[in-house]
């Protein structure tokens, strides 16, 4: 990943996909399982791209063994 996004912004084509989609799930949360994203610069500025999509939703919070919402704005 960090080899494709150093040089485009997106992973598969010109512009956001269903790629960015499905990967995003996973690599948003790579720290959860012990990987560390500090030295991938191209994965860590996608990341923040593929947050700034409209209508993008956060990740759900447990509050209490509630699912909380991060909702944008």
């Amino acid at each position: 990943m960090e080899q494709r996004l150093s040089n485009s912004a997106w992973l598969v084509t010109g512009h956001y996909t269903i790629a960015d989609i499905a990967l995003y799930a996973y690599t948003h949360t790579a720290a959860d399982g012990g990987f560390d994203l500090v030295p991938y610069s191209g994965v860590r500025a996608w990341l923040d791209r593929v947050r700034a999509q409209p209508g993008h939703i956060g990740q759900l919070r447990e509050a209490q063994g509630v699912p909380v919402v991060n909702w944008p704005g």
